[in-house]
């Protein structure tokens, strides 16, 4: 069984508490963007010989570290404990989604894979049900059940759909080589609730949006790797009518009306690339 998961990016990204767990909660809106990966999973022949019951396999874009820890396997096992008879599964996942990119690449794998494994071996579980799983494994996993736009609160798994159409608008999205730590951009972060929120901003006409919706990560960011925040700008000079950073980083993005002309983006190891909505 084959799915695709998808991109996302946050219009407008608020930490408004630390929390006791050491977490934080946010205010975000989540919209999903058609940038895929593929992920296949068969089930394993009983008597092939492996030692995991998750078998995974990734390629297209390298990642580093211990397969066995992708989120892809931690969704396989933790529906394993809870459905023992699920059979053991061979899955390979081809990346499409640019990693450390802001863009909820392996967070999408993991929400993409509970709801394959629900369908594919009828466990009968609710969105809501799987949303729970999700949010136990990644703060951005449960909006990858909806993959609609949301607004969230809490740690990103606390959602609520909400009606929001950029139909009309070109996305461009500039992901430099560079980057950015998770921990490290929460940890230079200095909670606190904004003027606006970004679920009444993004609800008004998108030329309103510049200095009304803002990614709290971008300041501290940008200070560390300023070449992040000239890109930003660049975005508006090249005719973006609204530009701001996904997430963490380093993922920068533009709407406009028009296609922007990216071709200056282009240093090795940059993605880069216009959708229209």
């Amino acid at each position: 069984m084959i799915t695709k998961p998808i991109a996302k990016i946050n219009l407008g990204l608020n930490v408004v508490e630390k929390r006791s767990d050491g977490y934080h909660n946010l205010q975000t809106v989540f919209f999903p963007v058609s940038i895929e990966d593929a992920l296949e999973v068969l089930p394993m022949d009983s008597a092939f010989p492996s030692v995991v019951d998750c078998d995974l396999k990734v390629t297209n874009i390298c990642i580093d570290g211990d397969e066995q820890r992708n989120l892809v396997v931690r969704a396989y096992n933790l529906l394993k404990a809870d459905f023992p008879e699920m059979p053991r599964v061979h899955a390979h996942l081809y990346k499409g989604i640019p990693t450390q990119a802001g863009m909820g690449g392996g967070s999408s794998d993991c929400g993409f894979m509970i709801t394959l494994l629900n369908q594919m071996f009828g466990l009968g579980l609710t969105d809501q049900q799987m949303i729970d799983y999700a949010a136990r494994l990644g703060a951005d996993c449960a909006f990858f059940i909806l993959n609609k736009p949301c607004y969230a609160e809490g740690i990103g798994e606390k959602l609520e759909p909400i009606s929001l159409s950029l139909s009309g608008w070109y996305l461009s999205l500039v992901r430099p080589d560079i980057p950015v730590s998770t921990r490290e951009a929460f940890s230079l972060i200095k909670p606190h609730y904004p003027e606006l929120n970004c679920r009444d901003v993004v609800q008004l006409p998108v030329e309103l949006w510049r200095g009304k919706l803002t990614n709290d990560f971008e300041e501290s960011v940008f200070a560390v790797h300023p070449k992040l925040g000239a890109v930003k700008e660049r975005l508006y000079e090249l005719g973006a009518t609204y530009a701001a950073m996904s997430g963490s980083g380093s993922t920068l993005f533009a709407l406009s009306r028009q296609p922007l002309n990216l071709n200056e983006f282009s240093q090795e190891g940059t993605f880069k690339t216009t959708i229209s909505i």
